[in-house]
């Protein structure tokens, strides 16, 4: 029986745990924190030893194979631990991966992939053809791997990339590369390899569809040979092959097939929202979807969870939530997008930002700034000039009542945090769940 160390209980690690079992390997699972209970119920249902606040009995067992979940570093003490015994190190994705026989649609980017991602696996669902989605979003591919799948949609982040060995995506979508993650890579150009990771095995027969505004994404295929077909979409210039927009139309062209589809109706606005229609509309045209059917789906999506989402207005003063914005680039969009004077929440773990971009986004549609965070000094220091009234919190009910009682009608208060959320909350969604919450309350 083969032996397998899954290090980290949360989702990738249950799900590869409960994939590992299930092909009859040996399982021991190890946190360096502490396992909730409703994880440690399954382990154990399972009968899948573990240990959690340490990694000590896991560095003393034999094993074949250790799986990684997506939050521990690659060059953290216990990965390296393991190298250097000459145990095999891989990420959850490329696990789960050996298990699948579903074609395989990757999706990544520093921003837009859950999007792009949800609207490519509501295309495909929406044509009546299955379809799973999984990944950096919901459930973990090991949930869903074994399953029959005609297609799997997966959202990769570059953490769950950094692990893979033949995993090979039919199609990739790369949606954009800004800084992000700069905490964990060691430099700029570490983080843009682990994006393209993506590629990494595909052949003549993948696809690889990408956005051509984005001058990191250009460079790279310059520089480095790729041997997917490649598929750009824009919203700055017209494409031959490809995806464009212009006079409020998306334009598909890929060999002799067309698509031309007006933007008027669709529920979700702003120029990023129009590359991720544009990029899951290529997917669809690609797997033959008929355009009605691409273009009725489109129209009825109303965006995801945590990304721009209305939750309520009150006294005339919109309250949205943004928690899924965890780097600067996302908050850039998001202020972008506002078109009424904004009290603007942002702040968490920061992850070697650089908000010297957003200040003139700042100095036009924020009126005040409320930081909440455990440290909000960088924040402070790059916009105390650009706002008249910064203010700081270390809850969310404070920063939602202290944003009512500065707003007046038209105002919109935005939750779009720039950064992390693990300072204060257990996660993103937490933190819009928490925001959400406060300010039905008010």
């Amino acid at each position: 029986m083969k032996k397998v160390i899954i290090l980290g209980a949360g989702e990738s690690g249950l799900g590869s745990a409960e994939l590992a079992k299930k092909n009859f390997f040996e399982v021991f699972v190890s946190d360096y924190g502490k396992i909730n209970h409703e994880a440690k119920r399954l382990l154990e249902k399972l009968n899948i030893q573990y240990e959690e606040n340490s990694h000590d009995f896991a560095m003393a067992k034999k094993t074949d194979l250790v799986i990684k979940s997506p939050g521990i570093p690659e060059d953290s003490k216990i990965i390296n631990y393991f190298k250097s015994i000459g145990i095999k190190v891989i990420s959850e994705i490329e696990f789960a991966y050996s298990f699948s026989s579903s074609i395989i649609i990757g999706v990544t980017g520093s921003n837009g992939k859950t999007t792009t991602s949800t609207l490519i696996n509501k295309l495909i669902s929406d044509a009546n053809i299955s379809c799973s989605l999984s990944g950096n979003i919901g459930n973990s591919f090991s949930k869903v791997c074994d399953k029959f799948y005609k297609y799997s949609v997966i959202e990769l982040s570059s953490f769950q990339l950094d692990g893979i060995e033949n995993f090979k995506p039919h199609i990739a979508v790369l949606t954009g590369i800004t800084p992000d993650h700069l905490d964990r890579y060691e430099n700029y150009k570490a983080y843009i390899n682990s994006k393209f990771k993506i590629v990494k095995n595909q052949d003549f027969n993948d696809y690889l569809i990408y956005n051509s505004d984005c001058e990191v994404i250009n460079n790279y295929i310059k520089s480095n040979k790729i041997n997917s077909k490649l598929i750009p979409f824009s919203t700055n210039n017209i494409v031959n092959q490809g995806a464009y927009y212009l006079d409020n139309k998306i334009n598909i062209t890929i060999e002799k097939n067309k698509i031309n589809m007006p933007t008027n109706n669709f529920l979700i606005k702003g120029n990023h929202n129009i590359k991720n229609a544009m990029a899951a509309a290529t997917v669809a045209n690609l797997l033959k979807i008929r355009k009605e059917t691409i273009r009725k789906s489109l129209e009825h999506f109303q965006g995801v969870e945590h990304r721009l989402e209305n939750v309520l207005t009150i006294n005339k003063v919109s309250y949205i939530n943004d928690s899924k914005a965890t780097n600067v680039n996302a908050a850039y969009y998001a202020l972008e997008s506002m078109e009424t004077p904004t009290i603007w929440i942002v702040g968490g773990i920061d992850k070697g930002n650089d908000y010297s971009e957003l200040i003139k986004l700042v100095e036009n549609k924020v009126k005040a700034i409320i930081c909440l965070g455990l440290n909000n000094m960088k924040i402070i220091h790059h916009f105390e000039n650009n706002v008249e009234l910064i203010i700081e919190t270390k809850s969310m009910k404070d920063a939602v009542d202290e944003a009512y009682k500065i707003s007046s009608a038209g105002d919109t208060v935005l939750l779009s945090p720039a950064c992390a959320s693990f300072d204060l909350f257990e996660d993103f969604e937490d933190r819009g769940r928490q925001f959400k919450s406060a300010v039905r309350k008010l």
